[in-house]
């Protein structure tokens, strides 16, 4: 058997050992396994690592056996982390929450039922921010997950589980979901590729909604290329999500890129002066490449964050609403009926889950859903048009993917507004609804540690082509 090396194993790789009988899946199977028995005590990237991983791996190798090699799936084989809000028939799904620790989901999301058609391993559920809700991975019900490049750094959030799982080499890709940029900016912190796909190309029927308008589901995996293999798998329309479209896959046959720039966007938010330079050094690799660059306005991008947090927990308020340990839910009892839901809520739901449905309460009520939400919804038709009128003049649009490189655990926890400063590179898009893709991009110095970071670029709706074409070449894979 050939050995397995984990570390510089991709997608393609795997699947061209498979097929020549190299190793089995079996191999490959329990090799992640054990990579996870060695890791994830110190990360904690997983919730639970499923029992079935070998008899899965076993179906493959049937499979393997049996086929055309020329016809098998690429995926046939593969092991993936799947994010704890996306169900899996038969497997708990927590969403991270004590109010939902023994749920078990009854039927597969569409995504999943996908995955499972084209053969992949399921490896486990991976950790995440309680609902969704965070950018750290530190809000989770059963405790943080940790960076693999700095065990004192958070890997980003809220799929920082599925982040850290592809990074520390125990699993080769993973699923995550991403509302503001909860792919894109843990895959910047650990140092991995991580897509948001335009919304509706993924079905959410069976991802646990946070704010519905702007959910979707989206891979993280090593390489662009892997990236793209997930997605071509997960994405196309489905009759369960009405928010679903088929949008031909198409390739890009451009050679020479307009690349847009909103320096003015860029440099109103107070990048950190490392990845600044990451950035420019970006900049001119691509201009090397013979790609244009070029400057683009995007007006209101910076007003973007503020819209999110109206309509984001507006929309989950009403989304966990079903939470209150009668219709779902574990349930705390009171001294009445009152008592039984301010009781399970209160103490069942996290922090940072309690606030955002507060908020999004507040802005919802009599008087205020004008002042507030409706506002915010004038505002997003804004940032939208900004998008599309910047897309008649380039290509692709480039910006960093985070402020900064992962933050110590601790360090935001006590100041939200500052947390949520992480994510002002990556909310506009899911406002916009634009596809996003951040790709490693360099690496800056932080009390000695060496942390990654990604850039991000932008194309518009439906054109995932163009950022794999972008992205395969700033990265090289």
């Amino acid at each position: 058997m050939l050995m397995i090396d984990l570390r510089n194993l991709t997608i393609e790789k795997a699947h061209k050992h498979l097929t020549k009988g190299d190793f089995s899946a079996t191999d490959l199977a329990k090799a992640y396994l054990a990579q996870i028995e060695k890791k994830n005590k110190d990360i904690k990237a997983y919730l639970e690592v499923f029992d079935d991983v070998l008899d899965q791996a076993k179906i493959a190798d049937g499979k393997l056996r049996s086929g055309d090699a020329d016809q098998l799936p690429i995926l046939l084989g593969i092991p993936l982390a799947i994010k704890d809000n996306i169900l899996i028939d038969g497997r708990k799904a927590s969403s991270a929450s004590k109010i939902l620790e023994n749920y078990t989901a009854t039927y597969d999301a569409t995504a999943i039922s996908k995955l499972k058609s084209a053969g992949a391993v399921f490896l486990g559920r991976t950790n995440m921010d309680e609902f969704a809700m965070g950018g750290s991975t530190e809000n989770s019900g059963f405790g943080p997950t940790k960076n693999p490049h700095d065990l004192t750094r958070v890997p980003g959030g809220s799929s920082g589980g599925s982040a850290a799982a592809v990074a520390m080499d125990g699993a080769l890709a993973a699923l995550g979901s991403d509302t503001g940029g909860s792919v894109r900016q843990p895959a910047s912190f650990c140092g991995v590729v991580g897509l948001k796909p335009t919304y509706g190309r993924v079905s959410r029927h069976g991802l646990m909604a946070l704010g519905s308008s702007l959910d979707v589901i989206g891979p993280i995996a090593k390489t662009v290329r892997d990236a793209e293999t997930l997605f071509n798998v997960i994405s196309g329309l489905d009759p369960l999500d009405s928010t679903s479209m088929e949008i031909k896959n198409q390739k890009s046959k451009i050679k020479s890129l307009k690349i847009g720039v909103p320096m003015d966007f860029v440099d109103r938010e107070g990048l950190d002066h490392q990845v600044r330079k990451v950035f420019e050094q970006s900049i001119t690799a691509l201009k090397s490449l013979g790609h244009i660059i070029q400057d683009v306005k995007l007006p209101n991008a910076h007003y973007a964050l503020a819209a999110y947090y109206i309509l984001m927990p507006a929309e989950a308020s009403s989304n966990l609403a079903r939470f209150d340990g009668m219709k779902f839910g574990s349930l705390k009892e009171g001294e009445n009926l009152l008592g039984d839901y301010l009781a399970t809520r209160g103490e069942l739901f996290g922090r940072e889950v309690r606030r955002r449905i507060i908020i999004g309460t507040y802005v919802l009520s009599a008087g205020y859903y004008d002042a507030y939400y409706g506002k915010a919804n004038q505002l997003r038709s804004l940032i939208k048009k900004d998008f599309t009128d910047a897309f008649q003049n380039v290509d692709v649009i480039m910006t960093p993917t985070a402020p900064t490189g992962a933050f110590k655990i601790g360090e935001k926890s006590e100041d939200p507004v500052s947390m949520y400063l992480a994510d002002i590179f990556t909310v506009p898009m899911n406002l916009a609804g634009v596809p996003a893709i951040s790709v490693p991009a360099g690496s800056v110095v932080a009390e000695g540690q060496t942390l990654p970071i990604g850039v991000q670029f932008i194309a518009p709706e439906g054109r995932e082509d163009v950022l794999f074409t972008v992205g395969k070449e700033i990265s090289g894979n």
